[in-house]
């Protein structure tokens, strides 16, 4: 059975996320005007468990908030700096992702909590939003809009043990055409 606890704090299937990861394996796939292109990296993630949030004095949340900062292998540069919120919904049997990235975009992801992730080993969390959907959603500034519209997002992460393994497509409208944005990574734990 998974320890879901931490400072006496009921993670719920975010409990194995607290903690830092390092990952050298990632490759974005990302358009460019005449294409795509190819761009191997190397993250940090930290998780910190946050404690539980009461919304209208009746939903309760256990969050966990989280810092990626992405860097590409050939230069060393950082190209990517998320920041966001696991959040678990016990009640409602959902887990929620909420991230922003410096380019004027933020997305609220959601999926259903994993049947099954009490009973020990690996968990896997899948989120999914899209532009105008009512519950999980996009959000973006009129130049993102207009230029490089993301139009859903899709995340799922894997976490048991000492490894974290995460694929996302970020579906994107940009230089003409319809994109699918994709990274993937193998993390170990600090």
């Amino acid at each position: 059975m998974n320890d879901t606890t931490e400072n006496g704090m009921d993670y719920g299937p975010l409990a194995m996320l607290i903690g830092s990861w390092q990952g050298d394996k990632g490759m974005d796939v990302a358009p460019e005007p005449d294409g795509r292109e190819e761009n191997p990296y190397y993250e940090t993630i930290v998780f910190e468990g946050i404690g539980d949030v009461c919304n209208a004095e009746t939903q309760r949340l256990m969050a966990v908030h989280y810092r990626q900062i992405v860097r590409r292998k050939s230069n060393d540069e950082v190209f990517h700096d998320e920041t966001g919120y696991w959040m678990w919904d016990e009640a409602a049997g959902v887990v929620m992702h909420s991230l922003t990235i410096p380019r004027a975009v933020a997305v609220l992801a959601g999926g259903p909590c994993p049947e099954g992730w009490r009973q020990g080993g690996a968990v896997t969390l899948e989120v999914a939003a899209r532009l105008g959907d009512a519950d999980w959603g996009i959000v973006q500034s009129p130049f993102m809009r207009d230029h490089a519209s993301t139009t859903a997002f899709r995340h799922r992460i894997t976490v048991g043990g000492k490894t974290l393994h995460y694929a996302e497509t970020t579906e994107l409208d940009i230089y003409g055409r319809h994109f699918e944005h994709t990274d993937e990574n193998q993390l170990q734990r600090c």
